[in-house]
This record gives structure tokens, sequence and C-alpha cells, in this order.
């Protein structure tokens, strides 16, 4: 069945996610998938860690994977600009770097100007140390991550048999350890600081699954920090739309989710054609550097 361009969908200027972690087992890709569906963006910027190397698995990449994959594609064949910036878990695209086929671009960060402002896009792994002095105990991490969050969809499954508001056994770990704050608070401050040196009006990032937008002020001056989160606990994205940024929580959204027949028979499209196709990433990434004027 063919896309109905007649089906209303929310318009946004831009839309930024990133970690969505695709082909690991914490990631929300059927949520992905209905969000994408469920929007029309002039530019979508995918921020960084979209495809988890780290964690890749022959074995694991269901078919919701490949879908979003596609839906992305298929953004950049409607004429949407679709930058993808290299994140430390997708980091076997940066071979790739720069490069650019129609309107999908990668690379390590992108620079936009909107309404005389200055905007700096990147992941943010350039700032963990122990992405760049301890990458073994890193990816250890990753995979423990891993394993709690489908550790946590068990006991969430669990819980709502027995009609018990579900819970994050991640975030009760971060909550209850000053060091998780702590390297949460140095990120956000270390990102600030280097784009007040730059002269820049916003910064922009991924990385640790913080999604936020808040002004950040030291004696050089001061930027607006944003994060646009993630796709395997807090499920959001940032938002840009009439001169605003907003972050969105798919979980505050029931009009995401409430699709009419056609947008719902356009994500069984996407899922039937992934279901007999193996993923090609070479033919997925082109992309580049780029700024524009809005």
């Amino acid at each position: 069945m063919k896309e109905n361009d007649n089906v209303k969908k929310r318009p946004i200027d831009i839309c930024v996610i990133s970690d969505t972690h695709l082909g690991t087992f914490g990631c929300h890709a059927k949520e992905l998938l209905e969000y994408l569906n469920s929007i029309d963006p002039k530019v979508l910027i995918l921020n960084g860690d979209i495809i988890d190397a780290w964690q890749f698995n022959k074995k694991y990449f269901p078919r919701e994977h490949i879908s979003v994959i596609r839906k992305i594609l298929k953004f950049t064949k409607q004429g949407k600009r679709v930058h993808y910036l290299v994140g430390n878990h997708d980091e076997f695209l940066r071979k790739y770097i720069p490069l650019q086929l129609d309107n999908f671009h990668l690379d390590n960060k992108l620079i936009l100007e909107i309404n005389g402002e200055k905007l700096w896009f990147f992941h943010g792994d350039i700032f963990d140390l122990t992405i760049q002095y301890s990458k073994w105990l890193a990816k250890l991490g990753g995979k423990s991550y891993d394993w709690l969050i489908w550790l946590n969809r068990l006991v969430n499954n669990i819980l709502l048999r027995l009609n018990r508001p579900k819970m994050s056994l991640s975030k009760k770990v971060k909550n209850s350890v000053k060091s998780a704050a702590k390297f949460i608070s140095n990120f956000e401050n270390i990102a600030a600081k280097k784009a007040i040196e730059q002269n820049y009006d916003y910064v922009i990032c991924g990385h640790i699954h913080q999604p936020e937008i808040k002004k950040i002020k030291s004696q050089s001056g001061e930027v607006v920090y944003m994060n646009s989160g993630d796709w395997i606990e807090n499920l959001t994205a940032l938002e840009y739309n009439e001169g605003d940024w907003n972050i969105f929580r798919f979980d505050d959204h029931e009009n995401t989710k409430s699709f009419d027949s056609e947008s719902l028979d356009e994500i069984e499209d996407l899922l039937a054609e992934s279901e007999n196709n193996q993923l090609d990433l070479e033919t997925f990434l082109s992309p580049h550097y780029s700024k524009y004027v809005f």
C-alpha cells in the first residue's frame, strides 16, 4: 500500500533524536516508528548512537528496527534534509565522513543559523573521558546497561499484570549514585563552556540519555544547552517549530499513538517491507557537514 499524502501529520521545522541504539534489546523501535510516522519534519537530525555497533548481533535486529531505517530513508526521498551525526556506538561510520547523497548527510557535527543565532549540534562523546581513554570499560558498561534494560522490561511486564506502575531500574541506579549525577552535570557544563568560547547561542547534544533544555551561564557568557534524550528509557526528541524549542515525550502524547487507519497501514507496510530484507548499512549511509540559514 502506498503512503497516503493526505494523512495529517504534525508539521515540525526541525526534529532531533539521538541514542536510539537500534540493534539492542532496550531500543523502543516500535514507539520510535510510531513517532516518526506522526510528524512531518523539514529537517531531521540524528544526533548519534542511532545504530549500536558495540552490541550488534546478526541474530538480533528485529524488523521494527529495520523499519525505522526505512522510514528515515523515506524522509530523504520526500525531500526532507536528514543529518546523521556520528556518536560512539556508531563510530564505524566515521570512515565515511564527510559524505552526502541527495538529502542525506553524514558528519561529526552540524552548525545551523536560525534567526541570527548559531546552533552547534554534535553527539557529545568527545567530552566523555571513559570513551576517550578506557573504551573497553565503556563497552562493558554498555553491555551491562543493555541487560539492565532487558531485565527492567521483564519486571515491568510483571508489574503491569499486577496493576502496578512501571519502574526504571537504571534511573534508580543513577539517582542513587552521586557520581552519575556529577557526570551529567559535568558533561552539561563542559559542553556549555566550549559553546560559549566559540560564540554559539545553542549547543545540542545526546550521549547521556538525559533530555534537557536550559540556559547555562558562566563568567564568559551564556548558552542554551539542549539534549535530545534517548529511545531506551525516556523516549524523547527535541522539536523546533515556529521559533520555539520543546522536548517531545512519547508517553505524554496520546495523539501520537492514535493513528487513523491509513497511518497504521503505513506502519504495517514498513514492517512488511523489512521482514525479508537484510540491512545494508553502506547503502543506508552517505552524508556531510553543512551550515544552513533559516
